[in-house]
């Protein structure tokens, strides 16, 4: 996935390493992430590290946590 250098407007998106930033790519996408961003982000990673992120996350808008929460407790 080639990443929008609006949504990783803090560093370059061409250097960042999604198996080795996870967390940051998970939160960042989830929280300003269109729609093929966040389709790649389900099928990139496994729901059990995405539910972990969201539950512990300290970053996520609170809006997109509980919807996050909800989403990945169905399924």
């Amino acid at each position: 996935m080639k990443f929008r250098q609006s949504l990783f407007w803090d560093t370059d998106p061409k250097k960042i390493n999604p198996k080795q930033k996870a967390k940051y790519v998970i939160e960042r996408i989830l929280d300003h992430g269109n729609d093929q961003e966040v389709r790649w982000l389900y099928s990139f990673y496994n729901k059990k590290l995405l539910k972990n992120i969201v539950l512990r996350s300290r970053i996520l808008m609170p809006e997109i946590k509980s919807l996050w929460t909800a989403i990945l407790r169905e399924k």
